[in-house]
C-alpha cells in the first residue's frame, strides 16, 4: 500500500504546472551598460497588507550597474501578485562609502523587536567596496513597507570578497524570528579552524548582536557547508538547507537538517537531499514549507543545478523520500521559493546565472496539484 501510495504522489507532483498569466514574468531587465553578470541573487517578500493594498510584493536583487556611483539594492514593487513590477525604492549604503552589493535578503517583523514595530521592514546585506578588499553585513529598516529605509546596525565584518579556504569574508544572510528575537544566519569564513562555516547571531533590538553560535561547522577545514535557508515546519520544527562543498556526492551537493530549535542545527547531523528517481541538487538552495499537500503540507526545496524542484511532504522525516518535480521555469543561482497567499502556488524569482552575460530579474509562478 505505501508503495501504490507514493507513486499517486509522484504522479500527481509531475502535474506541477505554470499558471498561464505569469509564464516568465521579467521583473527587471537591465541596460547594456551594466556589468555582467548584470542582475544576480534576487529575493522577494510578500507583504499581507500595505494601506489599502493586500499581499504585497517586494523583490531585490544584486544591481551590476557601472560605478561610480556605488552599487545599491533597488526596490521593486507589485501588488497583483507578480504580473507586474514597478520600482519603489532604493537601499544604499549611508555608512561604509562602498555600496550595497551582494546577497540581499528581505523580512518583515512579526513582533515587536526593542523600538522597532511589528510590521516592519528589514534588509540585510552584504557591503563591499568596489574591490572587494571588505565584507560588511549590514541591516537597513523601513517603517513603510518599503518606501523609505535606514541604517540600523552592522553585524559581521570581514575580509575579501573572494570564497577563497583561508580568506575571511562572511556571506549570505537570512533571518528569522524566534523567540521574540531576530536571528540572522550568514556563512562565515573567519573562523581558522573551518574553510567556511554556518553560523548565526541573536538580537532582542536590532541594534546589537549576541555571539556567534555555529549551524554547520565540519571537521575538514577545506569543507565549505554554505547558503542558509531555513523554513519553520508545522510540528514546530525547523528544517535547514545548504550546499555543501567538500560532500562525498561531489558538486556542493544539497543537505539539509531538521531541529526542534532554529538556535541548534549545529546538534543534528546533515543529510543529502536526492530524489527517489536518482536527481541530485547541487548548489545555492533555497527552502520553503506550504501548508498545501496534504496533512504535512510540502518542503519545496529549489537548487541552481535544476530547472525543476524537489518536494518532500513528510516533514523531511528520516528516510522520507524527495521528489524532483519538473518545471518550465528557468534554472538560476539561488532562486528562491516563494509560497503565495493561496499555499497552492509558488512564486520562483531568479537574478540569473553566475557569469551570465545577459542576465535579468524573472518570477514564474507555479500551480501545485
Amino acid at each position: 500500500m505505501t508503495a501504490i501510495l507514493l507513486l499517486l504522489w509522484a504522479v500527481s507532483v509531475c502535474a506541477l504546472t505554470t499558471v498561464p498569466p505569469y509564464t516568465g514574468r521579467t521583473i527587471f531587465s537591465p541596460p547594456s551598460s551594466y556589468i555582467v553578470p548584470r542582475t544576480l541573487y534576487a529575493r522577494t517578500l510578500l507583504i499581507p497588507q500595505d494601506g489599502a493594498d493586500q499581499n504585497v510584493l517586494l523583490a531585490t536583487w544584486e544591481n551590476y550597474s557601472p560605478e561610480p556611483p556605488h552599487v545599491w539594492f533597488p526596490i521593486f514593487r507589485s501588488v497583483d501578485l507578480g504580473q507586474t513590477w514597478t520600482p519603489f525604492s532604493n537601499v544604499t549604503d549611508t555608512q561604509n562609502g562602498w555600496g550595497l552589493r551582494y546577497q540581499p535578503f528581505l523580512y518583515e517583523l512579526t513582533e515587536t523587536i526593542g523600538t522597532f514595530p511589528a510590521g516592519t521592514v528589514l534588509l540585510a546585506g552584504n557591503s563591499i567596496p568596489t574591490n572587494l578588499s571588505n565584507t560588511q553585513i549590514d541591516v537597513y529598516a523601513s517603517p513603510d513597507k518599503g518606501r523609505t529605509w535606514k541604517f540600523v546596525s552592522h553585524v559581521a565584518a570581514g575580509g575579501e570578497a573572494i570564497p577563497d579556504n583561508g580568506l575571511t569574508p562572511v556571506w549570505e544572510p537570512f533571518i528569522t524570528t524566534f523567540n521574540h528575537q531576530i536571528v540572522l544566519y550568514y556563512s562565515d569564513q573567519r573562523d581558522p579552524l573551518h574553510g567556511q562555516k554556518l553560523a548565526h547571531q541573536v538580537s532582542s533590538n536590532l541594534l546589537t548582536w549576541g555571539p556567534i553560535v555555529n549551524d554547520v561547522a565540519l571537521p575538514t577545514f577545506s569543507d565549505r557547508p554554505g547558503m542558509t535557508t531555513i523554513a519553520q515546519l508545522p510540528n514546530g520544527k525547523y528544517i535547514l538547507t545548504y550546499e555543501y562543498g567538500g560532500a562525498p556526492e561531489g558538486g556542493f551537493a544539497v543537505y539539509f537538517r531538521v531541529s526542534s530549535s532554529p538556535l541548534t542545527f549545529d546538534s543534528v547531523a546533515g543529510s543529502v537531499i536526492r530524489a527517489a528517481t536518482g536527481e541530485l541538487p547541487t548548489s545555492s538552495p533555497n527552502v520553503a514549507w506550504t501548508a498545501h499537500g496534504g496533512a504535512n503540507g510540502t518542503i519545496i526545496v529549489s537548487a541552481n543545478s535544476h530547472t525543476g524542484v524537489f518536494v518532500n511532504t513528510a516533514l523531511a522525516a528520516p528516510g522520507s523520500p524527495w521528489t524532483y518535480v519538473a518545471t518550465n521555469a528557468t534554472r538560476s543561482y539561488t532562486r528562491e521559493v516563494r509560497i503565495l497567499p493561496s499555499n497552492n502556488q509558488i512564486l520562483l524569482t531568479g537574478g540569473g546565472t553566475l557569469g551570465g552575460s545577459a542576465n535579468s530579474v524573472t518570477g514564474t509562478i507555479l500551480q501545485l496539484p
